[in-house]
């Protein structure tokens, strides 16, 4: 019989179940896109539910495809969009409001408040992150302040409060496991990454109670077997990861030092830092990479907010194209960016300037700019941004030689070669390019012994291509002007 290991992968804009093999080699991956709500300028939501039925059907299929196939299902791991944040009934399942994303710049106004009250140095030692609407923690508080039925429900001790992750092994374990782990938990602002604790102090601080805080557990763990009710058979949980965190470990980020690149919604880069906690000078995050045998791997890790959503942008809202593949072919077709720039802060700006109220900005257009400057410039965007969070690493000291890149848009040569041109790196795209499915899957594979180390999952990471710069210095150092004078302008 075949053995497998499933992968959930519930992203920012679907929910996707991946079936592995032992080595790492897709099977079979079922997906469906998930609806966002923008009710207010800056607010992203999802429905709960949604995310909730999308999963559930999508493992179905990949549940009965193995069967087909004459394989047994080993083990289930869990990677999640992070930060985004759900509350609800504990009674009942229901979710109390709309899942608030990490996108959402709702809270920005109480983050101003905290960073006046001098409070974001404090955050800074304890949770290793700045205070930023981006994180968990003023969402999960904006829930309480502003939702009636959370007063009540918290007074018979019925609220309970997830990040995606905790939602689904909730549902999936029809309402027996209330848990998350590390990576997921040193994301809400919340949890204390020298301790491994939630923090007391910060939740006083912010008027959360601890009692609907989820128990933290390893990356690889027991996180409970799926319920015979929901699924039809019983299937361990055995490793849950931020996604991406799940993307270094499906990139076999396991040294000190190595480094990925995730280009997907956002676009994400981790560089493992081992046992060492490094605190940024230049605005990049320290975060937990991942917990194994209640040991934490830290990572400096750098935040984009707008990666493909961009492309998705231009595909759903200002309709210029039909599908993201066509990048490709419209941003060759120019000789150049013709001085054009997007800067895409569409829900503010995140590493190194971390700026919540900018709004994106469009720059150099002249009577010759036609549609397609418009979408050769949003892939720039991407490499430049890129550009700016390997800056503030070399300020700090930190000089990757090469850079593992996955995520949906480096299918795209093009955006491959400028990104490694703007950067000055070799980037390095690998075989299997769902890695952050991968990573999580791999996990649960070592967690249940299918894979007795680290080492054993690294030689399982195959490279597919190679890119190394080619642009001029000149040329380059004219492009990198031209961003930097269009970042100036949305920060002012």
């Amino acid at each position: 019989m075949k053995k497998f290991i499933v992968a959930i992968d519930q992203g920012t804009t679907s929910s996707r179940v991946i079936l592995f093999d032992t080595n790492g080699n897709i099977k079979f991956i079922h997906q469906q896109e998930l609806k966002q709500y923008f009710p207010k300028n800056g607010w992203v939501e999802h429905d709960p539910n949604e995310i909730w039925k999308t999963t559930l059907s999508s493992l179905k299929k990949v549940i009965q495809k193995a069967k087909k196939i004459n394989g047994k299902i080993l083990s289930i791991g869990i990677t999640n969009q992070r930060e985004t944040t759900v509350l609800w009934n504990k009674k009942n399942g229901k979710p109390v409001y709309n899942a608030i994303v990490w996108q959402d710049r709702r809270t920005q106004n109480y983050c101003k408040i905290l960073k006046k009250n001098n409070f974001e140095s404090k955050i800074r030692k304890k949770t290793g992150l700045f205070i930023d609407p981006y994180f968990s923690a003023t969402k999960i508080k904006w829930i309480l302040d502003n939702v009636k039925k959370t007063k009540s429900l918290l007074k018979s001790n019925n609220l309970l409060f997830g990040t995606i992750d905790t939602f689904l092994i909730w549902k999936l374990t029809n309402e027996h496991k209330h848990l998350t782990e590390t990576t997921n938990a040193s994301r809400t602002m919340l949890f204390n990454i020298n301790t491994n604790k939630w923090d007391n102090e910060i939740l006083k601080k912010l008027k959360i109670p601890y009692k609907i805080l989820p128990k933290v557990k390893n990356s690889a763990d027991n996180f409970g077997t799926t319920n015979k009710k929901i699924l039809g058979k019983e299937i361990p949980i055995s490793a849950v990861l931020g996604d991406q965190q799940s993307a270094a470990v499906g990139q076999a980020c396991f040294e000190s030092g190595s480094t990925k690149s995730t280009y997907g919604t956002g676009a994400f880069v981790i560089m493992n830092t081992g046992s060492k906690k490094i605190y940024s000078k230049n605005k990049l995050l320290t975060t937990i990479c991942y917990t194994l045998n209640g040991k934490n791997t830290y990572a400096l890790e750098g935040s984009i907010f707008i990666a493909g959503a961009g492309v998705q942008w231009l595909r759903d809202k200002i309709k210029l194209i039909n599908n993201a593949y066509e990048t490709e072919q419209i941003a060759k077709s120019k000789k150049n960016n013709e001085g054009v720039y997007i800067v895409p802060a569409f829900s503010g700006i995140g590493a190194p300037y971390w700026r919540p109220e900018a709004r994106g900005l469009i720059t150099g257009l002249t009577r010759n700019s036609d549609w397609k400057s418009l979408v050769r410039a949003v892939v720039e965007s991407v490499a430049y941004q890129s550009f700016d969070l390997f800056e503030s690493m070399k300020k700090d000291g930190l000089k990757p030689k090469i850079i593992k890149v996955d995520g949906g848009m480096v299918a795209n040569n093009w955006f491959a070669q400028f990104l490694s041109d703007t950067i000055n790196l070799k980037v390095v795209r690998p075989k299997v390019s769902e890695t952050t499915a991968l990573g999580v899957a791999l996990l649960a594979g070592y967690q249940i012994r299918e894979f007795k180390s680290l080492n054993e999952i690294k030689v399982k990471w195959k490279k597919d291509r190679v890119f190394s710069p080619k642009l001029n210095k000149s040329l380059r150092n004219k492009l990198l002007q031209g961003w930097r004078q269009a970042i100036r302008k949305t920060l002012a």
